[in-house]
């Protein structure tokens, strides 16, 4: 599965792609820190990254949650990655976005045009309702992505999650299907 604009496309990573994703992962290392859990050295490695794609092909498989790379269209080259995690189904059929895109490729669109594509998969393909999506208050670039593509502001969760050591406050934004086609229509 493939999806596409004129500049990136986003499919479900493969273990063939464990070596990019390593290479990105480590190359990115000191500059997503501050943004991200303390993870074990191993994770860092690329039988770390064959594991964490494995893992995320098993989610697949069991519809809990989709994990997307981010590749540029003219050089198939990996520059990042979008998540749907905690996918709950039943009355709430909602999931949790994530993304990262490397420190080069930043500032270009391509990270608003991979939570645009999938966005469009949770919601034309996935069956998803609702995603939603937790930032912290000085990740400006990773909220300026969500409201460029529909996402309503939801509140503050205090002391959400633990990243880089420290329990962090993070602003919670959402998107229902219904926002998300009223946004599709108008433009």
């Amino acid at each position: 599965m493939m999806l596409s604009t004129n500049r990136i496309y986003i499919r479900k990573l493969e273990l063939s792609d464990a070596e990019a994703l390593y290479e990105l992962r480590t190359r990115n290392l000191k500059y997503f820190q501050p943004f991200e859990p303390i993870r074990p050295d191993a994770y860092y490695t690329l039988e770390g990254q064959k594991e964490k794609i494995e893992k995320n092909l098993r989610k697949w498989e069991n519809d809990s949650g989709y994990s997307f790379g981010i590749f540029l269209a003219s050089t198939d080259q990996l520059i990042g990655q979008v998540n749907l995690s905690h996918i709950v189904r039943g009355a709430w059929q909602n999931a949790s976005i994530g993304y990262f895109m490397d420190h080069s490729m930043q500032r270009k669109g391509y990270t608003t045009e991979a939570v645009t594509l999938a966005l469009d998969f949770a919601f034309n393909q996935a069956g998803l309702h609702r995603v939603e999506a937790a930032i912290m208050p000085r990740n400006t670039a990773s909220i300026r992505v969500v409201e460029k593509v529909g996402f309503l502001y939801v509140g503050l969760s205090k002391y959400y999650l633990q990243i880089n050591g420290v329990w962090e406050d993070h602003h919670i934004y959402a998107i229902t299907q219904e926002t998300w086609q009223e946004k599709s229509l108008n433009n």
